[in-house]
């Protein structure tokens, strides 16, 4: 299942004013694409879900470079450039089997950079470095089945940094001082206590530890002058999802919390070490601040993000507010992330949009002035691109669910049509404002699509994930038909045709969409989704031990008869004999996350009973579909599928399996289209 991106790398984790942009052809025609009068051009899937042109870029400590990822040869490798002219850039890995993982980290050499691979899927992440001077690239931690992540880089230790893995217990990470020039390693933490994260210094030294207690709390611990651990403070249950340290000032005299106690919603803290005294930076009565800027010599916040809607930044240091009225250009977007040169005179500023590929821009501290760098996705510039709206739909117990909802290009208005409802993973993370490929392709080929922060979702507020506590498939699932209801009330979908479709917890919603509600999908799409939560819970990855008494207490108790009783009745595993209406299923086998049993067991039960099915395996995925030929065909099929149940318009499949593992388990007969396509197998 997923989980919300961790904002700064001390955990041990589960881990744009007045410019003019020059002017960029897509690399396709809107010409001839569908018949005149039938609606906008099909914009092609391989246009939609391809990889970015340029993406994940980080500046360097001097503020000279850029790093990003960017294709060769098809495949997302890394590529360096100077700052003034991108068009310098060249390739410095040549991986050829699958993208490099999106987390790219300068050393403060200037010289160096790490970067990350996997194998199929399977979420072990192996750390590398490049020296950019050589061109020699070093293995950092051990593997295959190592996972591995960054702890900690310092301005003080150029050529050194922290890192993580779980070589030695599957279960937890110990953490290793890891020389790049060298590739020397040495163990300075043994994670004997199962600690789930640790929060590390500017002087590379472990600070504080925390672990979950049998009641899904959470403890902070601290090591004495005596080498013990001993409690710093406990967080409860209630504030344990949206309280949690972010740094450490680089004198280590101050930690920076984003911290829900005494109140709802997280306000960014700054506490004092040595007195515990602790004083409030910023604070917002609608949603949780989730993301700090921080000075990247003192490591003080200086602004702060919140989305309640659309992300918005408060200034914490009055020095920087002239920079943010500069920056804050509404036709660029939301402001996303901020990186900075170590001296603060380069920033790289990223906007998100919805009807256009995000954009990069230098901001010159000095001259106060911002120069455009590049489009993550070219080939969208100028696309039938639509808005994406919020909305904010009313529970029927009176919760406000933060929504989004993209309608089809020049849809009447008042004249209900078919819709999607795409359900977001987790469940502890939520859908926010931007361009999304699934809302753009299904608006496209003539759906309504929406988005639904159900209860349980993270960023609103503490009663508001609560509220999701013991819910799944009850009260989580209410808010989903909730939502639904509102939009045939407002005449935007057709009661008729609506699908549900979704990934990991977004699956499981879709299945539960079909066993627990029927009649009110026309169909669903299920990819690496839950079945049956028992059996999820019996085969979790071993380094996700540590966070079973959370599944215990927000999930359900499955160490309990009583327990499992109630999470046997929520699965819809349980009720597949309610199905009556067409199911698609996906699923990567090598998936850690969700096992690939998952959607067997499923598959194999509807069989059983002469239910119609349609079963996508993938060899070499994981949880989600990273490779792009994989991505396209299974778009493909389930663009295919939902033209048949809903009425939409379709790319033909032409050769979208071409390169792609996928296989068909079950029901390809039931896919209008397939027999003409690639070959896939049966």
């Amino acid at each position: 299942m997923s989980r919300a991106p961790v904002t700064r790398r001390r955990f041990l984790t589960l881990t744009s004013a007045g410019i003019a942009l020059p002017a960029v052809a897509p690399s396709w025609s809107l010409a001839a694409s569908v018949p005149k009068g039938r609606g906008p051009a099909l914009i092609p899937r391989r246009v939609l879900f391809g990889d970015a042109d340029k993406g994940w870029a980080r500046i360097s400590p001097d503020g000279t470079r850029l790093a990003f990822l960017a294709p060769f040869n098809g495949v997302l490798n890394l590529w360096v450039a100077p700052l003034h002219d991108i068009a310098k850039a060249r390739p410095f890995t040549r991986v050829s089997d699958r993208s490099l993982g999106t987390w790219l980290t300068w050393l403060h050499d200037n010289r160096h950079v790490v970067f990350f691979r996997e194998q199929g899927g399977d979420e072990n992440w192996q750390a590398h470095s490049v020296d950019l001077t050589t061109g020699v690239i070093r293995v950092l931690t051990p593997g295959p089945g190592v996972r591995s992540h960054v702890q900690e880089v310092s301005r003080h230790f150029p050529t050194e940094l922290l890192i993580g893995h779980n070589e030695r217990d599957k279960r937890v990470s110990d953490l290793y001082r890891v020389n790049v020039v060298t590739g020397a390693s040495e163990r300075i933490e043994t994670n004997d206590g199962a600690f789930v994260w640790y929060y590390t210094d500017a002087q590379l030294r472990v600070r504080l530890a925390a672990r979950y207690t049998d009641d899904a709390s959470v403890e902070y611990l601290q090591r004495g002058p005596d080498g013990e651990w001993s409690l710093f403070t406990r967080i409860d249950m209630v504030d344990a999802m949206s309280t949690r340290p972010i740094d450490f000032s680089d004198d280590g005299a101050e930690v920076y919390w984003l911290d829900s106690r005494g109140r709802d919603s997280a306000a960014v803290v700054a506490q004092d070490l040595r007195s515990g005294t602790r004083r409030v930076l910023a604070e917002d009565a609608t949603a949780d601040f989730t993301e700090l800027a921080l000075d990247p010599r003192t490591l003080r916040p200086f602004a702060a993000r919140v989305t309640f809607t659309r992300r918005r930044w408060q200034v914490l240091d009055p020095a920087y507010a002239d920079d943010f009225t500069r920056l804050a250009a509404p036709a660029r977007g939301d402001i996303g992330d901020i990186e900075k040169s170590l001296d603060q005179k380069h920033w790289l500023v990223f906007y998100e949009r919805d009807r256009g590929p995000g954009q990069l821009f230098h901001y010159d501290r000095h001259t106060k002035r911002s120069r455009f760098l590049f489009s993550t996705r070219r080939a969208l510039e100028g696309a039938p691109l639509v808005e994406m709206e919020p909305v904010v739909v009313r529970a029927r117990d009176g919760l406000s669910l933060v929504s989004y909802l993209s309608r089809p290009r020049d849809s009447a208005r008042g004249t209900p049509g078919p819709m999607v409802l795409v359900v977001h993973g987790g469940p502890w993370g939520r859908d926010t404002w931007g361009l999304s490929s699934t809302h753009q392709w299904l608006a496209n080929r003539g759906y309504a699509v929406l988005s639904v922060n159900f209860r349980g979702s993270t960023g609103f507020g503490k009663a508001f994930v609560n509220t999701g506590n013991l819910e799944w498939a009850g009260k989580m699932h209410d808010d989903l038909i909730d939502a639904v209801d509102w939009a045939i009330a407002e005449r935007i979908a057709d009661p008729r045709r609506v699908a549900i479709f979704g990934g990991s917890y977004g699956g499981y919603s879709a299945l539960v969409g079909l066993t627990f509600t029927p009649e009110t999908f026309a169909c669903a799409v299920d990819y690496v989704g839950i079945s049956n939560i028992l059996t999820l819970l019996e085969t979790i990855p071993p380094y996700w031990k540590p966070w079973q008494t959370i599944w215990k207490a927000r999930t359900g108790d499955y160490t309990t008869e009583e327990g499992r009783r109630v999470l046997a009745e929520r699965s819809p595993l349980t009720h597949v004999g309610r199905i009556v209406r067409p199911l698609l299923i996906a699923h990567g086998v090598n998936d850690p996350r969700v096992k690939v049993s998952e959607s067997e067991q499923i598959v194999a039960a509807m069989r059983e009973r002469n239910i119609p099915v349609t079963y996508l395996s993938y060899s070499d995925e994981g949880h989600g579909f990273r490779r792009q030929e994989n991505r396209r065909s299974f778009n493909a099929v389930a663009e295919a599928f939902l033209a048949r149940h809903l009425g939409g318009r379709f790319e033909p499949i032409g050769d979208d399996f071409k390169g792609s593992t996928i296989e068909f388990k079950a029901g390809r007969d039931l896919i209008p289209g397939v027999e003409l396509a690639g070959r896939g197998r049966a």
